[in-house]
């Protein structure tokens, strides 16, 4: 026999209290069903974090500054895996733009792309647990673009 602890229960007494109001529910409403479905969900000890505030999200940052660093000698290839991070960034509710100064030779470059390639993959094996499919999709032309650019000499 299981038994329900008061928190569980408060859980899912909320979660079934927020699907009932449903489209019925006002617009005043609708933040304090919200607050109520976050309360029992950190009384439960489940609090969501925001991607841009996880380890994954710091991944992808790093990832996109070491490409926006690297060398420009990869025909279009690093140019291309960095607006497939910030497309994935962006279906994350990130921002991820523009192309940093700071140039380094292509051998340094190579490793560059070698070390967000690595960020990037650590990224790609969380957003295929988490089945974002979309994310996998521009994470993936991400590597395949980094692959091609340090194919080339």
């Amino acid at each position: 026999m299981k038994i329900i602890s008061l928190s569980n229960s408060l859980t899912i007494t909320a979660i079934a209290a927020a699907l009932t109001w449903g489209t019925e529910a006002r617009a005043t409403t609708a933040p304090a069903t919200l607050m109520a479905v976050r309360a029992a969900a950190s009384q439960s000890g489940f609090e969501s974090v925001a991607f841009r505030d996880s380890a994954e999200a710091e991944n992808l940052r790093r990832a996109y500054r070491t490409l926006a660093t690297g060398d420009h000698d990869y025909r279009g290839h690093r140019v291309k895996a960095m607006h497939a991070v910030e497309a994935a960034a962006k279906l994350l509710g990130m921002e991820l733009a523009g192309d940093l100064k700071d140039r380094t030779p292509q051998r340094m470059s190579d490793e560059k792309l070698r070390e967000a390639r690595g960020q990037i993959t650590q990224v790609l094996e969380a957003a295929e647990v988490k089945g974002q499919k979309r994310v996998v999709k521009h994470l993936n032309t991400a590597i395949e673009h980094i692959n091609i650019a340090l194919s080339i000499r």
